[in-house]
């Protein structure tokens, strides 16, 4: 997390409960866009996955792997005279997290 704003890899993503920023894919349902999201181990509403951190009881929002392309730490908490991040809209994971050369 040295970096905190630079897109990085899914799989690299923290799932410890921690909140994160995440890029959601475009899809017949609108664009991309970024949304706030956790990972949760499960409970009596649902299973292990990725929940957007706006989901309560009853009213869980799930992402599937799939949907999800990148993410980046939370910004600190000085963030709010900067604009909020974009999202990832450049070719999928060759760029993300450099080129892999």
């Amino acid at each position: 997390m040295d970096e905190p704003e630079r897109w990085r890899q899914m799989p690299s993503a923290p799932k410890d409960g921690s909140r994160i920023l995440v890029t959601v894919r475009s899809s017949e349902q609108g664009p991309a866009e970024v949304d706030v999201a956790y990972w949760s181990h499960g409970d009596r509403f649902s299973g292990e996955g990725w929940r957007a951190s706006d989901s309560a009881p009853g009213c869980i929002i799930e992402y599937a792997e799939p949907e999800l392309k990148c993410w980046m730490p939370m910004p600190s908490a000085n963030f709010g005279r900067a604009a909020a991040p974009s999202p990832w809209q450049g070719d999928d994971a060759q760029q993300l997290d450099g080129s892999g050369i």
